[in-house]
C-alpha cells in the first residue's frame, strides 16, 4: 500500500507530470502551472446535496507541450459530487486568444478511479457508480469550456461550464 501522507501525494503528482529538479526542467519551468481553489455549483441537474462550492479540494499540475503550444497535459485530484476522492487526467486546448491576458480554453479529462488506494472509492456513488456498474471502472468523462483571465504572468482566474451543467471557477498559478 502506498503512503497517503499529503507530502507523498503531492510529490507523486509532480513526478507523474514529469516535474523534477533537473537543470533541463528548471530552464522550462514556465511550462508548468498549478490549479487550485476550485468553486463548483451543480446548476443542472440542481442538487443541493452534492459536494459543491469550495468543498471539492481540486489540485492539479499542468504542463504545456512547448512554450508556443496551445495544448497541455495535466493530472490532479479532487473530491467528486459525492465527496469521494478521484484522479484527474486530461488535456487542455487553448481555443482562442482574445488578448495577451484572456484566453478561451477547453479541458477534456478522465475523472475517476486509479490504481492508488486513495482513489478506490471514486466510483462508489452517483454517475461514477453507474459507470462502474457498466464498465467495471468508476469514472466520468469531463468536458469543460472556460475563459481564463491572467492578471499577471504568474496568476490567473478562470470561469466556465462543465457538461452537463456545472459552473466552475478556479485559480491558476504559473511558474
Amino acid at each position: 500500500m502506498l503512503s497517503t501522507s499529503p507530502f507523498f501525494r503531492l510529490r507523486f503528482w509532480f513526478l507523474l507530470c514529469g516535474f523534477t529538479t533537473s537543470p533541463v526542467v528548471a530552464d522550462s519551468l514556465d511550462l508548468y502551472s498549478i490549479n487550485t481553489g476550485s468553486f463548483i455549483f451543480h446548476a443542472v441537474p440542481l442538487n443541493p446535496d452534492s459536494n459543491q462550492y469550495f468543498d471539492n479540494w481540486l489540485f492539479s499540475v499542468e504542463r504545456k507541450f512547448s512554450a508556443d503550444s496551445d495544448y497541455s497535459l495535466f493530472t490532479g485530484t479532487f473530491l467528486n459530487s459525492q465527496g469521494n476522492r478521484c484522479a484527474l487526467l486530461g488535456v487542455r486546448k487553448d481555443w482562442y486568444q482574445f488578448t495577451d491576458k484572456l484566453v478561451l480554453k477547453g479541458v477534456y479529462a478522465y475523472a475517476g478511479e486509479f490504481f492508488i488506494d486513495a482513489f478506490e472509492n471514486c466510483g462508489d456513488d452517483g454517475f461514477y457508480g453507474k459507470m462502474k456498474d457498466k464498465t467495471g471502472v468508476g469514472f466520468a468523462p469531463y468536458i469543460y469550456t472556460a475563459a481564463q483571465y491572467n492578471f499577471t504572468d504568474y496568476f490567473g482566474l478562470e470561469g466556465g461550464l462543465m457538461l452537463p451543467g456545472i459552473l466552475v471557477m478556479s485559480m491558476q498559478w504559473s511558474f
